[in-house]
This record gives C-alpha cells, sequence and structure tokens, in this order.
C-alpha cells in the first residue's frame, strides 16, 4: 500500500489499492527451498537401540496362546515343540481354530529381526493377525 506525498493544494492523501507480492514470493521460495532440504534429511536411516515399555500391561486372556521363538530359532507353542511347518495346524488346534484368538508372540533377545519377521508372515499366512508381542516390564523412570 502506498501513499503519495505530493505538494498539491489538497489536505488528503489519495490512497493506491495495490498489494505488492514480490516480498510474499521470496517468502515463500525460501520456505520452499528449506523444505526441500529438510526433507530428505529427515529419512536418514540411524541405528536405534529401543528401550524396554514401561506401559501399564494389559489383562492376561483366560487361556492364552504363546508362541515363543528360542535362542537357536525353534518355535514352541504353549509347552510343546514345533515346527515352522506345522505352525498353522498346531495353532488351529490350540485355539479350536478360532482364527480371531490373540497370539502372543515371546522371541528370545537374541532373535534377529529376520526370524521375528518370518514368523510373523508365518502367522499372517495361517490366518490369525491379532499378534501381540511380549516383553518385559520395567519400572518408569523417576
Amino acid at each position: 500500500m502506498g501513499a503519495r506525498l505530493g505538494s498539491g493544494g489538497e489536505d488528503d492523501l489519495a490512497e493506491t489499492h495495490e498489494i505488492n507480492v514480490t516480498p510474499f514470493i521470496d517468502v515463500v521460495l525460501v520456505l520452499l527451498i528449506i523444505f526441500m532440504v529438510a526433507a530428505p534429511l529427515a529419512t536418514v536411516d540411524v541405528p536405534v537401540d529401543l528401550p524396554a515399555s514401561t506401559a501399564t500391561p494389559t489383562p492376561r486372556p483366560d487361556k492364552p496362546l504363546f508362541l515363543s521363538i528360542q535362542a537357536d530359532k525353534s518355535l514352541s507353542l504353549g509347552e510343546n515343540r514345533i515346527a515352522m511347518e506345522g505352525l498353522t495346524a498346531a495353532l488351529d488346534a490350540a485355539s479350536g481354530g478360532d482364527k480371531t484368538a490373540r497370539v502372543f508372540l515371546r522371541a528370545d533377545k537374541s532373535v534377529d529381526y529376520g526370524a521375528l519377521t518370518e514368523v510373523m508372515n508365518g502367522l499372517r499366512a495361517a490366518g490369525y493377525l491379532k499378534v501381540g508381542l511380549v516383553g518385559l516390564e520395567t519400572a518408569p523412570a523417576p
């Protein structure tokens, strides 16, 4: 917005009704450049050591289905050892064919992420989509 200061004999100032958009465009272009540079930096792959959870545990069901992965990557359903190929049959027998039953997956700390994902894919292929991961409780930090 601008006003003309003239040396004419008029007492009032005449207003111009034009908006100068050049500063607005400059600010938008600077922000665009900042976001273009910052966006790839936000997706950098960083090794992460995940902490233990301090969340309150959910109530335990009457007859839970615990699927355990030992350090040697062998599977156990409850107390019985099973093979990966017999996972579907063992789960169907333990749950009575109820595909909506929650399966609690326990894995040894030394089991790698690939083996855990393979077992979870086996659960999904068997039709068991409700999977709970079991961990140790820790006291919350003060």
